[in-house]
């Protein structure tokens, strides 16, 4: 029974995200007790106390992008625009525009990019960021990055990370810029 609603809630997922699926469906049909375990990161994917929802967004869509050929990357999008996330502020993301985020974005963008890149100035934006919303700051930011990556991966290593495509915002295909020149 549980296995048939699961089932069902992907199917609906996938029409409204218009999102492939099957690997999630794979991993439900061979390992049940494996996706059971996999299935509550969809809610930690979620989780945000203090981040405005735009700089959750941001820091989500860089790690999408640092691990995907776009369709895990566009759900955070559709998902984004859905949340009530401006176009032009997930356009600004997509084309790593600073100059075009707004304030909170453009701290989130810069802690997500630097974790992602290992760069040397993590510690300056995590500090930023912790004298912005305080520790829960960090620890959202983190779980938006870090479950954009998530799903991506696991795709990925179970073989279904196949398609490239372009991503759209609102209807307009955007240039992605994947790093800096």
């Amino acid at each position: 029974m549980r296995s048939w609603f699961a089932r069902r809630l992907l199917r609906r997922y996938s029409k409204r995200y218009s999102y492939d699926t099957s690997y999630l469906e794979m991993l439900l049909k061979e390992s049940p007790a494996a996706f059971f375990k996999f299935a509550p990161l969809m809610k930690a994917s979620r989780h945000r106390e203090v981040v405005p929802i735009e700089a959750s967004f941001a820091a989500g869509l860089v790690g999408a992008k640092a691990e995907d050929c776009e369709p895990c990357a566009q759900i955070v999008v559709d998902m984004a625009l859905e949340a009530g996330v401006p176009n032009d502020q997930i356009e600004a993301v997509l084309c790593r525009d600073v100059h075009a985020m707004n304030d909170d974005v453009v701290l989130a963008f810069r802690f997500a990019d630097s974790i992602v890149r290992r760069s040397a100035d993590q510690d300056e934006y995590r500090d930023a960021i912790r004298t912005q919303w305080g520790q829960k700051g960090v620890i959202d930011l983190t779980f938006a990055l870090q479950m954009g990556r998530m799903f991506p991966m696991v795709k990925a290593a179970l073989g279904y990370s196949r398609e490239c495509r372009r991503i759209t915002v609102g209807g307009k295909q955007i240039d992605v810029v994947k790093q800096a020149a």
